[in-house]
């Protein structure tokens, strides 16, 4: 590889991506770390659940993870990634938007996962504030408020029976789905109110959500609602490059994160839609750990080569 050859470029600046960048770093490899700027959780004010960082606001976050990479040498490039196509030989070629191309030896995708909301009025804009998805991020926060749940997703009863945890006034919004006998039964055996009727609207008065408002006119009053969202990977790039995927259609990884592809690394919730903050900060270790050892086998074959034969001597 040229000596503009990067050993990794990780895609993606988030918690995943930022951690591989700070283990291969520290390893004194060659890295660049290409971010869009787009992080999922950027409407939240506070990130919980993270020991040490416990209630950390996310960006704040963000920007001591690229102080504590770029003091190891790693390139920060504030980019959009176009395409990953193999080079020639071995090792990739990352295009940017603007035309600039990155050649890296591996490549790490670390770019995360969007939320697809349902289309009721008030759920996009109260994202992040009132309305709420992982209890185990937010739930402590809203804890013995009244809970009001969106039949929005096939996993919203369980979403329900969860949350049950942390209020004894839960209301359950099938919405338009159909539920059975048999999760009635579990809704009813947990004190969970079923308010039957499609949702028209979230109820917001002073930048606070007051209620849920359903077709018929009846408001439901409610101080926190979650909804289970459609999680979909921002996985065009494994796609494109062939990555294999499971039956959900979630690209495969090992434990530490190689696909399927030689040199092409997943972490974070690209991969895995349950990783919290510090559990994508945690595989972006393992996946650093690994790749570092991987190009070191690479490095070791190279230097063996060129041990065992080396360069004719020049004849004068």
């Amino acid at each position: 590889m040229s000596k503009d050859t990067y050993d990794a470029v990780v895609i993606g600046g988030g918690a995943a991506g930022l951690n591989t960048a700070l283990l291969l770093g520290r390893s004194r490899r060659k890295v660049a770390v290409v971010d869009g700027g787009k992080p999922r959780n950027a409407p939240a004010e506070n990130m919980m659940g993270f020991l040490s960082r416990d209630g950390m606001n996310p960006a704040a976050l963000l920007e001591v993870g690229r102080k504590e990479v770029a003091g190891y040498g790693v390139d920060l490039i504030d980019a959009q990634v176009e395409n990953v196509e193999k080079g020639d030989g071995k090792g990739f070629v990352v295009q940017l938007a603007g035309g600039v191309a990155l050649k890296a030896r591996h490549v790490v995708v670390a770019t995360g996962l969007r939320d697809e909301l349902p289309e009721i009025p008030g759920v996009r804009e109260r994202w992040g504030k009132d309305l709420l998805h992982c209890p185990y991020c937010h739930g402590y926060e809203v804890r013995d408020q009244a809970f009001g749940v969106l039949g929005t997703h096939p996993n919203a009863v369980n979403h329900a029976l969860l949350l049950r945890q942390w209020s004894d006034d839960v209301v359950f919004f099938p919405h338009t789905m159909e539920i059975t006998a048999e999760d009635r039964e579990k809704l009813a055996a947990r004190r969970i109110r079923i308010a039957e009727g499609e949702v028209k609207w979230l109820v917001v008065e002073d930048d606070k959500l007051r209620g849920v408002e359903l077709s018929e006119g009846r408001v439901v009053p409610r101080e926190a609602v979650f909804v289970f969202p459609r999680m979909v990977a921002n996985d065009a790039l494994l796609t494109e490059l062939g990555c294999d995927k499971d039956d959900m259609g979630w690209v495969v990884t090992d434990g530490a994160g190689r696909t399927s592809v030689p040199g092409v690394w997943a972490v974070g919730n690209v991969a895995d839609p349950r990783a919290q903050v510090v559990t994508a900060a945690g595989q972006g270790s393992a996946a650093g750990f690994a790749l570092n050892h991987d190009l070191l086998g690479d490095d070791v074959a190279q230097d063996l080569e060129a041990y065992r034969n080396p360069a004719e001597p020049i004849v004068r």
